[in-house]
Parts: C-alpha cells; structure tokens; sequence
C-alpha cells in the first residue's frame, strides 16, 4: 500500500516498521509532528514529550541501554540542547539502537538561527543519515536503527524544514518486532569515567573506519552515471534540486550516508566527470571534505552560503539563468506579519507591561516572542529557549553594578519554564537577584501546535497525570511567597498593580499569568477555573473618537479605517480594547 507523507509522518513510520519501543521529544519546529504521528501506534511502542531535548535524549538513552529500539526528536537548536549527553553515548555505544532525529530549519522560517547539524555528527563521531524524501525518511529511519546496532553507535537522522513538510508517496510495510535485548550490567561500557572513556575512544575510532570502509559500499550512496561532463555531489534535499536543474546532463553521487563520508568513492566518482560540482543547504560540509582530499569543484563559490536552496536559486546559481515560470507578472503577495491571535492571554499583559518605563525587557522563544512587534514593542531581547530568565538576572547585575536606573524584566512561557528556565529563577534567588521573572501560562505548549507538557495535567499518550503547580514550585525553589503574583493577564488593571509591586522590589519577584490559550480545546478543568463563556467586543461608532488607543492594543480583530471596527468573525470578547477605550466605547456583548 502506498500512501501521501509527510517526511515527519514517514520517520513516524520507519520507526514504527523497524520495532521501535521507545520515543521522546521536545515540540519544536520543523519536528514536531513526528511524535504526533508516532502517538497513532501506542498499542505498539511507548512515545513521550520531554520537558526539554536534553532529557529527551537521556530518556532515549536509557531505553536502549534497557535493550530496546529507541529514538529522541527534536529540531536543529535542540541538539545544542541534547548534545552534553550525546556526545558521550557516541563513545559508550548503545545496546538497543538509537536514533537522533535532527531536524535543520535553513531559512529560519520558525527558529532563532540557522545552523547545519551535520557538523554536529562529525564533531560527536555518529553515523549520519540524510534521507531526500518522504519515502527515504522512513526507510532511512528503519536502517538507521539496523546500522546503531551493526556499529554500536547512535545514527543521526539528519533531515530539513522540507523534507520534514513536503509529502510523497511512500510504500507501507508490516511492522518488524525485534525482540528486546536482556540487560546485562556493563560497567566498562556504561560508566564513563576518564579510565573507561580513555579505552572507549580507542574503540571509537576502530568504529569510525568500519563505519566508512560501509559507506564506501552501501547502496545509499551509489553513483548514478549519466554524461560525465558535469558531475553532481549532493545530499539530502539537495539531491531533488540538483536533479532538477542538471537533469540528464550530468551525473550525480547521492550521498545519503554522508558521515563518514565514503573518501574512495568520492575520488573515484571525481575521477570520471570532467567538471565537478556539490550541491548542499548551509555549510561547505561535504565540499569542504571533497577540497581536503585535492579534489577541485564548484560549490559555496556559487550557491548561497546561508537560507533554504530551491530549484531556481540553483539554477540561477550554476547556468545564470532563471525559470520563466517562477513568477506571475502584477502579481506580489501581501505582507502579513505575524501577530498574537485575537483573544490571546498574553496581549494584555505586554499592552501593561509596554506602559510602565526604565526596564529592560528579555524574552524567550515562543508565541509571546511576538510581544517584542509593534505597537506592542514590548521585549528587548531574545536568544535561546529558556535563557529570558538568566539573562535578565545579568542585566540586573549590569545595571545596577553601573547605576543605571533601570529595572530588568524577564519574561517566559509555561512550557519554556519547564524546559531550561526552572535552573535560571533557581539562579536569580540563589544569588539574590532583583529582576522580576513574568511566567506566561497559556496551560499549553503554544507555537508548535497545543502538546502537553507537565503544567497541562495530560500526556502525550492522553494519559491523565500530575500537573505541576508553578507557584509551588517557585515557592520550593525559595521564592517568598510575598513576592509571588498570580494574575489574569486580560485584567489590566490587576496586572498594572502587580507589575508595579514587583518591579519597586529590590529583590527576586515571580509574576504568573494564567490564562489559557485562546485557540486552545478547553478541558474540563479549563472551562472550571476559567470564564470561558462566548463573548465578542462592539464599537459604539458614536461615543468612538478615533483616538487609536484600542489599536495600539495590537489586536488584528481591530480595523482602523474611515472608522475604527472590531471584526466579530475574530473577536473573542478578551475585553482588552475596552479597558483602554478612554471614551468607554467599546462594548461587551454576550
């Protein structure tokens, strides 16, 4: 049976073909629905989120030492996230297998940096798979698994935001049940210590040769020979591009294990086309290892260095020439920024916080990003998921060390919190801060897509399960409970006063917003704790001044025309535009 995949349905898939038992991971984009998918066969296999990568893999780690088939998910950031334990498992070695699944966001159309992890599998030493479409990206999950446990090495599945997306049809088979592999304790194997380690990096090397001595031979990896006057070295989607623009014109090597890279294949491919070229997304990757064995040929001299390749970059790139049909004359897309919804919890809150003045602002990566966009401009930094918190902390250091007047707030998600900011509020109260630390509860993971995390009270498995209790937790962590503020952040006043009692502190202040997502399916207890009845807000068009203060709100259910309107198909009766109607305005209507 054939069916359309996605590439994340398809690794979904191949892992579930391949005897996989267990899976954890952290929500991110492009990565995120490889364990939605994976869920769909929980008869089979046990899958779970994380509370962040690290444990991700750690969790994946110990599965396949247990002696099961496992594998940990996330996106390209994540691995930076993972990569203390990651590296050294490469030198340990699994038991059952193991796969990494990375997935690189060239173009950064949702992260905060472009990077190219398949520098990540060379400097770790891991096998690296790089699969080209939906049908490689389950196949290339199923013999990663196989190849982990042929060369006692975790496989790095490396693929990008396109191959993650973009659908092809892919051929179903039966799933294997691979039985698992009793535990045996293995001190000398397990236990990293500098005199276990010392012997195991020896062994890593003798891994590594046998690793390319196979990928010398392995059918991934075989030449397709065409006219000789041009040839193609290529990788992962790169392959599709360079296919499309040489066609039959050249002859391609399709590397679909690209580390370790297989060096007498290479020359001998190298050696029969007259005119080399590599195709690849990011880095010089392969063309740097292709120039370190003589080897000349064209590639970062030419391609973009950074951003996502298509057909038509290359082929402009290579030929100067570019498709007729590429663009439609008269015709230009309309810029559309992107906003927090209509309804959204975390407007109000910035609109307040926008209002107070003489702070430094650092956010985090989520859906509240967005609070650093106009009108709104209400974040001054952004770096790394879960870093708002530390930095902020710095920045209070800094400035009051240089006497700068001038208060630090951070600010950071629920399921960001739980991910990487826990270890920085221990950080601020440890070493007696004064910054105000804002912790936005949604009662969800928002951007990637409504997961469950540990504030959700849900598994990933729709399993029930303890619910963590942010201030509780702030609390056993040695927060005073005086300094502690649990608000509705669509009340504006409540969280004006709250934001002013904390930023007048001189010492560590946690705000909580609690309020769920609007596009969030209510559960039980939501629609118990919270109002959540329908709503909508109206303009009274003759009490209405045109002053714009319900613009500045932010909010796209608000048109600022001839008049001022509120779209009733996309208000959500928030009440934010109301409360700062000068004119009162503005209505609620039940």
């Amino acid at each position: 049976m054939r069916v359309l995949l996605s590439g994340n349905e398809a690794i979904a898939r191949g892992a579930y073909e391949a005897g996989l038992k267990f899976a954890s991971a952290y929500p991110g984009t492009p990565s995120t629905e490889i364990l939605e998918n994976l869920v769909q066969y929980k008869d089979a296999l046990y899958c779970e989120w994380a509370p962040n990568e690290k444990v991700a893999l750690e969790a994946a780690i110990g599965a396949s030492v247990a002696g099961v088939r496992s594998m940990a998910a996330m996106k390209h950031v994540g691995v930076n996230v993972a990569a203390d334990p990651l590296f050294t498992f490469a030198y340990t070695g699994v038991t059952g297998g193991l796969v990494l699944v990375s997935a690189d966001d060239p173009g950064m159309h949702s992260s905060q940096n472009e990077q190219d992890n398949r520098n990540y599998a060379e400097a770790a030493r891991l096998l690296m798979l790089n699969p080209s479409d939906s049908q490689e990206a389950k196949d290339f999950m199923k013999l990663g698994l196989e190849l982990s446990e042929k060369f006692d090495t975790p496989v790095m599945l490396h693929v990008t935001t396109r191959i993650c997306h973009s659908k092809g049809l892919v051929e179903f088979e039966e799933r294997k049940e691979v039985p698992a592999i009793p535990y045996e304790k293995n001190i000398a194997k397990f236990v990293a210590t500098p005199a276990n380690a010392q012997v195991m990096r020896a062994k890593l090397e003798e891994r590594l040769a046998a690793m390319e001595e196979y990928s010398n031979t392995v059918s991934i990896n075989q030449p397709e020979y065409r006219d000789t006057k041009v040839g193609v070295i290529t990788s992962g989607v790169g392959y599709e591009y360079a296919k499309e623009t040489f066609g039959d014109d050249a002859s391609f090597l399709k590397l679909g294990m690209a580390f370790p890279l297989p060096r007498k294949l290479i020359k001998e491919f190298a050696s029969k086309v007259d005119k080399l070229y590599v195709v690849e997304e990011m880095d010089p990757y392969i063309e740097r290892h292709v120039a370190q064995l003589g080897i000349a040929c064209e590639g970062k001299s030419l391609i973009p260095k950074y951003g996502e390749l298509n057909t038509d970059i290359v082929r402009t790139a290579v030929f100067g020439t570019e498709n007729p049909h590429a663009t439609v004359e008269g015709m230009e897309a309309v810029v559309r920024p992107p906003v927090l919804c209509a309804g959204c919890p975390h407007r109000g809150f910035f609109y307040a916080l926008s209002k107070r003045k003489n702070l430094v602002i650092t956010g985090d990566i989520g859906c509240y990003t967005l609070g650093s966009a106009p009108p709104l401009s209400a974040i001054d930094t952004c770096f790394c998921m879960g870093g708002s918190i530390s930095t902020g902390h710095g920045a209070a250091k800094a400035l009051k060390l240089s006497g700068q007047d001038k208060k630090a707030v951070a600010v950071i998600g629920d399921s960001t919190f739980f991910h990487t900011g826990i270890n920085s509020l221990i950080d601020v109260i440890y070493n007696k801060g004064n910054s105000v630390s804002v912790i936005l509860d949604n009662r969800i993971t928002g951007m990637t897509g409504h997961q469950e995390n540990p504030g959700s009270g849900f598994t990933l498995m729709g399993e029930p399960t303890v619910e963590v209790d942010i201030e509780k937790l702030c609390l056993a962590i040695g927060m005073k409970k005086e300094n502690i503020y649990v608000v509705n952040p669509l009340d504006l006043e409540e969280t004006g006063k709250a934001l002013d009692d904390a930023i007048a502190k001189d010492e560590p202040t946690v705000i909580i917003t609690k309020w769920p997502c609007i596009l969030k399916k209510f559960s039980a207890q939501d629609k118990e704790d919270f109002d959540l009845s329908p709503k909508k807000c109206r303009i009274d068009q003759e009490k209405c001044k045109k002053c714009k203060a319900c613009v500045r709100t932010g909010c796209p259910a608000i048109h600022s025309g001839e008049a001022i309107e509120i779209d009733g198909s996309s208000c959500t009766g928030c009440t934010v535009c109301l409360q700062v109607c000068p004119f009162e305005a503005i209505e609620e209507v039940r």
